[in-house]
């Protein structure tokens, strides 16, 4: 390569990182506001390990080995041990990593906001999320009306509340029952369903098959169905949450099982989290939600690309 082309190289990359400036602003405003409305609402912030001796052994997510241990591809674990001992209301802004995850809408390394509280369902968190994300919009200087992608999502509450079988049934070429038996459930979701929530606002996808509970809990009166819920704005999925599964007979089984597909499949086995499932005896009644802070930016900045909202992509470096 001759000096001028390499002059030409480090000028483009200078013009590309300039022009994130103004998301950059807003990104960091969002953050902060963020931090307001949870420390308003006496949650209390919390720093956990990026670094773990073992992740939750879930099939589609590969955690990246660091040494003897694996960079964390979500804080849960940690947190729930904090709810366990007595932590009422925490929240975490933090970065995870997942291996294999890199797209228009996904990075290897990305930020979540994660919070845990007890004394509440899941339905009482759409609640919450509802009102973070208002008065963020708000503190942003949006008010209650954002534009995404062709899209004005207003955000005023209450926001569409619609079942995973009801989203189905609505949009889907098949039953939910034959995609799970099928083994096509995302590959529905993510095709015919998706494109269509959080459009003209945000909605709420809740009461997953129970095959799909990871670590949340079942229904009582319909153990078909797991307390869980996904957020989507313009057809974007920004968060997952569920009430948290107490059981340590029920949550070492479904680790077990998760375990022997990912050895199944040529996978990663990890050491079962032997300490989370002690300290999960002591857990409280409770709700958690990871949401994906990089995703919340791009709504807010009327982003097509996660690239748009991050100082550096990964080709960047």
């Amino acid at each position: 390569m001759s000096p001028g082309s390499k002059n030409s190289s480090s000028e483009g990359e200078q013009r590309r990182l300039a022009a994130k400036r103004s998301n950059l602003w807003l990104r960091a405003r969002l953050l902060q506001a963020i931090r307001h409305f949870f420390i308003e609402k006496d949650y209390l912030e919390v720093e956990t390990p990026h670094l773990i001796p073992s992740p939750a052994p879930e099939v589609h997510i590969d955690a990246i080995k660091a040494g003897g241990a694996f960079l964390h591809p979500s804080p849960e674990l940690c947190m729930k041990r904090l709810v366990s001992a007595g932590y009422s209301r925490i929240f975490q802004i933090c970065k995870c990593f997942r291996d294999g995850e890199r797209g228009e809408h996904h990075l290897l390394e990305f930020t979540l906001l994660e919070w845990y509280r007890t004394g509440a369902g899941y339905m009482d968190l759409m609640d919450e999320c509802e009102e973070m994300v208002l008065s963020v919009s708000e503190d942003l200087g949006f008010g209650a009306k954002i534009h995404f992608q062709g899209h004005n999502i207003d955000l005023k509450r209450p926001w569409e509340r619609m079942s995973v079988k009801e989203a189905y049934e609505r949009y889907a070429s098949m039953p939910m029952e034959r995609a799970l038996t099928s083994k096509r459930f995302d590959e529905v979701m993510v095709r015919e369903i998706e494109p269509h929530l959080g459009i003209p606002k945000p909605t709420f996808l809740y009461d997953y098959p129970a095959e799909l509970a990871a670590l949340a809990q079942l229904k009582e009166n319909d153990p078909a169905l797991a307390e869980r819920f996904e957020i989507y704005m313009g057809g974007l999925e920004l968060a997952n949450a569920f009430s948290e599964l107490t059981d340590v007979s029920e949550q070492e089984a479904r680790f077990e099982r998760e375990r022997l597909k990912r050895k199944q499949l040529g996978k990663t086995v990890y050491p079962m989290p032997e300490r989370f499932l002690k300290a999960l005896a002591h857990m409280p009644d409770s709700v958690g939600i990871a949401f994906g802070l990089d995703r919340l930016a791009m709504v807010f900045t009327d982003a097509d690309k996660i690239d748009e909202v991050i100082s550096f992509s990964p080709e960047e470096l």
